[in-house]
C-alpha cells in the first residue's frame, strides 16, 4: 500500500491551518507529521504529551468524537533563524494557541512545542503619562 503524501508546512503559519484541516478530517497520522519526533503538546486537561507516540494517542482520543474545529486568527510568526513562534487567537476570543516551530532540512516546518489552550488576557491600556513632566 502506498504511503499517503500530505502537504508540508512551507511557512510556520501553515501549521495552524494544517492542524485544523487534519483535525476535521480525523487524520491522526497527518497531525503527528506536523510535529518533530520529540515534540511536546500541552493538552486541555493539563496532561503533557511528549514524543510522537503520546501525541498520536492524544489526537486519537480527541478526534474520536469527530468534533468540528474552526481556525483562529493567525498572528504573523516571529522568526529567529530556524525557529519560529506562532500563535492564533481562538474563535470567540476565548483563548489563544502558542507554538514553537523549527525549520526542517527540507525547508518545511514542524512544531516542537505546542500550547493550544493558552488563556487570552486582554487588559485596558495603561494611561499615558508624560515622563518629561
Amino acid at each position: 500500500m502506498a504511503e499517503k503524501t500530505r502537504e508540508r508546512a512551507q511557512h510556520p503559519e501553515d501549521l495552524s491551518r494544517l492542524v485544523v484541516e487534519r483535525l476535521n478530517a480525523g487524520d491522526v497520522d497527518g497531525l503527528v507529521e506536523l510535529y518533530e519526533s520529540d515534540a511536546v503538546l500541552a493538552l486541555p486537561d493539563g496532561v503533557v504529551a511528549t514524543g510522537v507516540d503520546e501525541i498520536r494517542a492524544a489526537y486519537a482520543r480527541l478526534v474520536a468524537d469527530r468534533p468540528v474545529f474552526q481556525p483562529g486568527h493567525q498572528a504573523p510568526a516571529l522568526l529567529a533563524g530556524d525557529l519560529a513562534l506562532t500563535s492564533s487567537r481562538l474563535p470567540g476570543g476565548t483563548g489563544a494557541t502558542v507554538e514553537v516551530a523549527r525549520r526542517q532540512s527540507d525547508g518545511s516546518w514542524r512544531w516542537i512545542l505546542d500550547q493550544p489552550n493558552a488563556p487570552w488576557v486582554v487588559s485596558e491600556p495603561a494611561a499615558r503619562t508624560n515622563i518629561a513632566g
